[in-house]
Order: C-alpha cells, then sequence, then structure tokens
C-alpha cells in the first residue's frame, strides 16, 4: 500500500510541475490578452503558453512571419524565417529542482528507482499532450524535441534526487550493493567516489554562486543603461509588464553568462561580437533592456575575477580533505594516488557541469548574425576545470602538518602503538585481571 501512495504521489509531483510552468506562462499571456483585446482567444493563449513552456524546456522554436507583415515592413524575405534557440532558463530550472524534490520523497519513502520512473514516465506523457495539442502555424516546434527535452530536465531532476536519498538512507537494490563491494575494499579508497561527488557538487554550487553575485552586481551598476532602454522602448503598463516578466524568466541564462565571463571565455553576441575580461566588442543587439547589463569596454581588473574560480576550488579542496576519514591508516588517506584522484575528479565534475550549462544558455536570438550567441561550452569547460582543479589543488595536494592529523586518527595510532583498544573501562579490566 504504501509503495502505491509513493507512485501516487510521484505522478502527482510530476502534474504540478508542469502545471505550474504552464501557469507561469499562460497567465500572463491571459491577463494581456484581456487587457489588449477585450476578448481571450482560449485556442491562441493555449499554444502560446505551451510553446513558451517548451521554448523555456531548450526547445528550439521555428519562427515564419506572415507574408503580409513582411511586405508592410519591408523585412529581406530571407529573414522572414527564422530560429529561436536561446531559452528562458528558469522553466527548466524549476522543472529539475521539482524534479529533484519529488524523487527525493520517492527515495525516503523507501521506493527511490520506482518513484523515479512513474514521475518521468507521467511528466514525459504530460510533455506528449501539451506538444500534441498546441502545435501553432507561426511558431512551430518538432513533436520528438518537444516531448523529449522537458521530460530529461525532470527526469535528470528525479533521478539525482532518489540517488542522493538511496545514497544516504540505501534502497536495498544496486546503490546498496555498490556500497557493500566498497566497503570490502581497504584503507581510504571506498571513501573516494563519495568524496569526489560531494566535493564536485560543492564546486558547482560555488559557482553557481559566484555567476549570481557578478550578476548581482552587475544589475546595480548598470541599472542607468537598463533604465534608458527600458524608456526608449515606449512600452505601455501592460507591455512593460510583460517585459520585465520574460527579462526575469531569462535570469539564470545570464547567471551562466557571468560565469563564463568571470572564467574568461566570456560570451558571443553574434558574429563579430564577444564580451570577455580580456576584450568587448558590442555590434547591434536588440534593445532588451536586460542586455545594458553588459559592460561596453574592457579593463585590466577585469581579469582578476579568474580568482573567484580558483577559490572556488580552494573551498571544496578543504571541505573534501577536511572529510576524508580513512578506515585504514592516515598515511593511506593521504596517500598521492587518493588526493590526485580527488582533485582531477573535482577539476572534471566542475567542467562538465560548466560546458554543460554553457550549451543550455547558448542558442538563437534570432536571424542573421544572432543566429548564435552565448558561451562557448568547450573554452568555458577547460577554464573552469583548470581554474578550479588549481584551487583543489592548493588544499588537496599540498603538505599537512602532523598538527593537523584529527584527533580520531591520533588515538587510534596510539592505541595501535600501546596495544590498547579498548577505553577506559577496558583498560580497568585488563588491569584487574592482570592483578589476578
Amino acid at each position: 500500500m504504501q509503495r502505491v501512495l509513493v507512485l501516487l504521489l510521484s505522478a502527482l509531483d510530476a502534474l504540478v510541475a508542469a502545471a505550474v510552468g504552464l501557469a507561469v506562462a499562460g497567465a500572463p499571456l491571459m491577463v494581456f490578452w484581456f487587457v489588449a483585446f477585450g476578448s481571450g482567444d482560449l485556442s491562441a493563449i493555449w499554444q502560446s503558453a505551451a510553446t513558451i513552456w517548451q521554448f523555456g524546456h531548450s526547445v528550439p522554436v521555428a519562427i515564419t512571419l506572415p507574408d503580409i507583415y513582411v511586405a508592410e515592413l519591408g523585412i529581406d524575405p530571407s529573414l522572414a524565417s527564422f530560429t529561436l534557440s536561446l531559452a528562458p532558463l528558469a522553466f527548466a530550472a524549476f522543472t529539475l529542482l521539482f524534479g529533484g524534490r519529488s524523487g527525493a520523497r520517492a527515495g525516503r519513502a523507501g521506493a527511490p528507482w520506482s518513484g523515479a520512473l512513474t514521475g518521468t514516465l507521467v511528466f514525459a506523457a504530460l510533455a506528449a499532450g501539451i506538444a500534441l495539442t498546441s502545435q501553432a502555424p507561426l511558431a512551430g516546434t518538432d513533436l520528438w524535441r518537444a516531448i523529449c527535452y522537458p521530460a530529461a530536465y525532470y527526469a535528470a531532476g528525479v533521478i539525482a534526487g532518489a540517488l542522493h536519498r538511496a545514497w544516504t538512507d540505501g534502497d536495498d537494490g544496486p546503490v546498496d550493493a555498490l556500497r557493500a563491494r566498497l566497503d570490502r575494499s581497504r584503507g581510504a579508497w571506498p571513501e573516494v567516489p563519495e568524496l569526489a561527488v560531494r566535493g564536485g557538487a560543492i564546486a558547482v554550487t560555488g559557482l553557481v554562486a559566484v555567476g549570481a553575485a557578478v550578476l548581482g552586481v552587475a544589475l546595480v551598476v548598470r541599472a542607468p543603461n537598463i533604465v534608458a532602454l527600458s524608456q526608449a522602448g515606449n512600452l505601455d503598463a501592460g507591455g512593460a509588464a510583460v517585459l520585465a516578466l520574460a527579462q526575469l524568466l531569462y535570469l539564470p541564462t545570464l547567471l551562466v553568462w557571468a560565469l563564463s565571463f568571470v572564467a574568461g571565455p566570456g560570451v558571443g553576441l553574434g558574429a563579430g561580437s564577444v564580451v570577455s575580461p580580456a576584450g568587448t566588442q558590442l555590434g547591434v543587439l536588440p534593445g532588451v533592456p536586460i542586455l545594458g547589463v553588459l559592460p561596453e569596454g574592457a579593463s585590466s581588473w577585469y581579469l582578476l575575477f579568474a580568482l573567484l574560480p580558483i577559490a572556488v576550488g580552494v573551498v571544496a579542496g578543504w571541505a573534501t580533505r577536511s572529510r576524508l576519514n580513512p578506515r585504514g591508516s592516515t598515511a593511506d588517506a593521504e596517500s598521492t594516488g587518493i588526493l590526485v584522484t580527488l582533485t582531477l575528479s573535482i577539476a572534471a565534475l566542475a567542467a562538465l557541469a560548466a560546458a554543460l550549462m554553457a550549451i543550455l544558455a547558448s542558442g538563437s536570438m534570432g536571424p542573421g548574425r544572432l543566429s548564435a550567441v552565448g558561451p562557448d561550452a568547450l573554452a568555458v569547460g577547460v577554464a573552469v576545470g583548470v581554474e578550479v582543479g588549481l584551487g583543489a589543488a592548493i588544499l588537496l595536494l599540498s603538505p599537512r602538518r602532523r598538527g593537523d592529523v584529527d584527533s580520531e586518527g591520533g588515538a587510534g595510532a596510539i592505541a595501535r602503538l600501546t596495544g590498547v583498544h579498548g577505553g577506559a573501562d577496558d583498560g580497568a579490566e585488563r588491569a584487574d585481571a592482570a592483578r589476578d
């Protein structure tokens, strides 16, 4: 009965995750539509909301402008059809986090994998229903992408949550079997996988925090430029509200851009335009107010931003080494092989995460030169890996002073030298036996 309840709750979580995302996309559209036109075309609202929701999950949207519109505005016919793929990642981030919460709850209830599978299948079925009922003539999406991409985000979150909880609490299945196999190993090596993942998670969290901090400072410093661009748009209250909401949905994307800038490679803004600490060259950009956050020039002080990922690596290395609690000797835990493995693992996980975020934060903003916008995933991954790896190496590969050995390791060494393996009561019993 409990397993059935877990499956039902997992299915309900998937339904809520999809419904909340669609509501965030559809509610402002409905309000704007009724205010602007006095009545709402529910079919058009549904198609628009579903397309925005899919777009927020990295589904490319093929835009085809009507011929009448192209003729009236004198647009080049070759630019009348283009693809938008620079996604507002707030939708994807919500789906990922909500999926993680659902997977963790299923893991606490003792059914991590069946709950994860149920939630993923239900979310995929909902995505399929949304895709099949929302095809629009002017903004089209590929059916398989509209189904698979949102489901992939939810699956990644729910599996990560279930795996974390299964590793912590056990699952009476493959995770417990893996842990038992590791426990049969000698020395400190059984601790390495968990410590590597923990260090990588700390590094990724720190990188996200660095990107958020830099973006927040930039929003404050460049606020006059953002306000000037907003005023230049001459939008009414409804249009300004919709534009503000759309820019909020793009904040996670800009966070990744800020991280790419901090790491060094920067962000490409179309052909011939780049923003990086080494230099900035801006071409013609859309008059979107939030783009006013981009720096207009270069400064040698920007190169100091590279110290921030190194500091993140230092924190990750410190947190990892402080938890290195071997089952064997302290010398085994401090062996070069283990410390080098942990350093490389943290650097690799941080690099992979940064490269993946850069891929998700890249795409097309429009036709022509705006068809390729965003950071270079390979360059960002390599830069972050080197910087975080350097910081982690400072803490993990530096010699540890004798006084830094933890009290447990010192007590174990004393016990091995004196031959005493018990506590005070055990020692008293040994003394009484000797007197007898």
